[in-house]
């Protein structure tokens, strides 16, 4: 039977936390998956954590590549993948029992959906609820505050020719995924529940951005997606909105004047 939904989990030593997020996997109430397990050339010994699971269900299965970053490495997964949906999930966190199901209810009961996300419990060095809140652009242009642990349709994924390998440093990648189907005009879809438990560590890659990284990194983005903001800049109704989004637009992609 063809998997219906494909659970991207791209690997980097992923040894200590991979057993609990697979178990996840196995764990839900959504049966016709598939889990692609990408080993992005990892020098721990996650293949045998990755391979006991393999051997234990068909369902999950195992690849290993030359180290290419996180965004190289779902590519990877998700030009393998044979769902029509897509769950990018890292390798430390775990997702909740039901919400596969719920969300490709969401999705095929309204084609116009893309993109199916909800809200996550923090866990490890911080516990407590991660509220995310109904989609906003306005809120997404500011600052990414979706996690990538979100259902999306495969064909999404093939109109933008997936992640963006080519920026200047890793850690922003869902961001510029989550522009980039704003641009397409893709619809979001919050499911106001807990979807996932979302694993908090000194040594998480976003973590890893120094300042002068982050801001780099932050410059391209916006500077690739300068058109939407420009457009989402004159359709801010009221005289103190255009101000805010004139002086956000000045500081973070440089324009000098209008």
């Amino acid at each position: 039977m063809v998997p219906k939904l494909s659970i991207i989990i791209p690997c980097f030593n992923s040894e200590r936390t991979l057993n609990e997020t697979l178990e996840s996997i196995f764990e839900q109430d959504f049966s016709n998956w598939e889990a692609l397990i990408i080993n992005d050339g990892s020098p721990d010994n996650l293949e045998t954590i990755a391979v006991k699971w393999v051997n234990k269900d068909k369902r999950f299965k195992y690849f290993k590549k030359e180290n290419g970053g996180l965004g190289s490495a779902r590519n990877f997964g998700i030009s393998k993948a044979m769902g029509e949906y897509i769950l990018p999930l890292d390798s430390d966190n775990k997702v909740r029992p039901d919400f596969a199901k719920e969300a490709i209810d969401i999705l095929e009961a309204e084609k116009k959906n893309g993109v199916v996300y909800g809200d996550a419990m923090y866990f490890g060095e911080k516990t407590g609820l991660w509220k995310v809140g109904p989609f906003s652009i306005h809120k997404m242009l500011n600052t990414n505050y979706i996690d990538a642990c979100a259902i999306t349709r495969k064909s999404v994924f093939l109109n933008i020719s997936f992640y963006d390998v080519h920026m200047p440093y890793q850690g922003l990648e869902d961001w510029d995924l989550w522009l980039s189907f704003i641009n397409q005009k893709i619809k979001f879809y919050y499911l106001e529940k807990i979807t996932f438990d979302y694993r908090v560590s000194k040594d998480s890659m976003i973590k890893s951005l120094t300042p002068n990284m982050r801001t780099e990194t932050v410059s391209y983005i916006r500077e690739k997606h300068r058109k939407l903001f420009l457009k989402a800049l004159f359709r801010i109704p009221t005289k103190n909105g255009l101000r805010f989004w004139l002086d956000l637009l000045k500081s973070q992609i440089g324009l000098k004047k209008f």
